[in-house]
């Protein structure tokens, strides 16, 4: 498989290259489009939560612990004391941080259903849910958060795929076909389970006619195609009129400034 500092370095590049099709089509806000990106990398490390001492598991069950122990926080605080909120604050920083990362763990193992294309959908409906109805987006600013964590969690599983495969030894490791699947063919209650996760984060998404009349626009495609190259100049520098000056050409006539010693200029 691959190791932490590739999937990070290539969901990067990936989210990247979305990033800058998504900024070319004009169809979101650039200080939207940062959250948005910054989703597909988180994407692209996310299947790794099944590996109970992984750097992704640990900061996710952390990031957790922050986000609904806050939660509670704000909740309890027009109506209770000052020592009730610090005692619920803490008891759910330390039960979701500890306490929800063994109970997960008790029910998954590595390269299982976290690692196949129902997870994947699930992370996307549910980061489409929270990006609109906890953090306040557009319904289409979220899906679109949403895909980019679902082209990060399969570029994630392509990467597992790509790395099973023995180019040298002309042979495929053992752990080939274990990472880009549908579901858990070795744990079909938990594929079921997953599964049944995913369809209540769908109920909980907002509408998706703006992403999906987005995305589908010819208008929005017509003008990705017209920008895919520049039409004169690149960098804003144009590349013909720079080249007649290196070449010491009079633009338009082709004929040289030059001179030689046995043709004296204007003969």
């Amino acid at each position: 498989m691959a190791n932490f500092t590739t999937h990070i370095a290539v969901g990067t590049v990936v989210s990247g290259a979305a990033a800058t099709l998504t900024l070319a089509a004009d169809v979101i806000a650039p200080e939207s489009l940062v959250a948005v990106t910054m989703a597909g990398v988180i994407g692209s490390v996310l299947p790794d939560i099944d590996l109970k001492e992984s750097r992704p598991g640990r900061a996710m069950f952390a990031g957790l612990a922050v986000f609904f122990s806050f939660c509670v926080l704000f909740a309890m605080a027009p109506k209770y004391s000052i020592a009730e909120m610090w005692i619920a604050w803490l008891g759910t920083l330390l039960g979701v941080r500890y306490g929800l990362h063994w109970l997960f763990h008790q029910f998954s193992y590595h390269r299982g259903i976290w690692h196949s294309i129902i997870a994947g959908a699930f992370f996307w409906f549910l980061t489409a849910a929270i990006f609109h109805r906890m953090m306040g987006f557009h319904e289409g600013v979220s899906w679109l958060a949403g895909g980019f964590v679902f082209v990060g969690y399969m570029t994630h599983l392509i990467l597992d795929e790509v790395y099973s495969v023995d180019v040298m030894g002309r042979r495929l490791k053992s752990s080939f076909g274990t990472a880009l699947k549908i579901y858990d063919g070795r744990k079909i209650g938990e594929s079921a389970f997953v599964a049944g996760l995913a369809i209540l984060a769908f109920l909980a998404t907002p509408p998706s006619a703006p992403f999906v009349d987005g995305v589908t626009s010819q208008q929005l495609w017509a003008g990705l195609q017209s920008r895919l190259l520049p039409k004169q100049h690149w960098f804003g520098i144009d590349i013909d009129a720079h080249r007649t000056r290196l070449s010491g050409d009079r633009p338009g006539t082709g004929v040289s400034d030059m001179t030689t010693g046995s043709v004296t200029k204007g003969q």
